[in-house]
């Protein structure tokens, strides 16, 4: 059963927004659990992909999301026991999780698997509904943003920090089509909450970002 008294702050944004860095360094400062909810939509891909579903076969795509067994760790993310975060995170994979994201049926078959991840003695989550969809009633709601170029560019040194080829003309163009795919889609649409705090993070740092986020929730927690 959810526990509505449990602290929850979602971070939601764009693609390349920064608010899976930030999330964790938040989650990590206040001792809180997190979830990083793309990285569901990116292990759901994965499976279809390990797998050959099609990706018109919805439901069988939906079934592979409702069984998902993960596990965040740090910076490692179990899929059952094997350690995917770098698999994840490969092109292939994020362009075939931001088209299933637009499946009512997958939507729907991880929405209860992400309200589980609501723990003693906090969460954190990020995604792009985590405030509108998952957890309106949120302790702190937070909006990352940046311009598409910032965005273009922190995804190009992720990449090749990784050891991916990328260029920076095709992840530019990438991202233009997961932002409108992600703003233009029939079921929750990327969208700020209307009580959610917005940060651009455009020319500011990960740590200073970090420090806005806590600071909002001292505000909210002093209420």
């Amino acid at each position: 059963m959810q526990n509505n008294n449990i602290p929850v702050i979602t971070i939601d944004g764009p693609t390349a927004s920064g608010k899976g860095t930030v999330a964790h360094l938040v989650a990590e400062r206040l001792g809180f659990h997190m979830l990083d909810s793309g990285a569901l939509y990116r292990l759901t891909a994965l499976q279809a992909l390990r797998r050959e579903v099609p990706l018109t076969d919805e439901h069988a795509i939906a079934k592979l999301g409702e069984h998902l067994e993960v596990t965040f760790k740090g910076d490692a993310i179990y899929l059952g026991t094997e350690n995917v975060a770098h698999a994840i995170r490969a092109e292939e994979v994020g362009n075939m999780a931001s088209k299933i994201a637009a499946l009512p049926t997958v939507r729907q078959a991880l929405y209860s698997l992400q309200l589980a991840f609501r723990k003693t003695p906090g969460l954190v989550a990020d995604g792009r509904d985590m405030g509108t969809v998952i957890f309106p009633g949120a302790t702190l709601k937070v909006f990352l943003t940046a311009s598409t170029e910032a965005r273009a560019q922190r995804r190009y040194k992720q990449l090749i920090d990784k050891g991916f080829p990328a260029k920076m003309e095709d992840l530019l163009a990438d991202l233009q089509a997961r932002d409108a795919r992600d703003m233009n889609r029939a079921v929750a649409p990327l969208a700020p909450a209307q009580d959610a705090h917005l940060l651009d993070t455009s020319q500011m740092s990960a740590a200073d970002a970090v420090e806005q986020v806590l600071a909002w929730y001292a505000q909210v927690r002093h209420k």
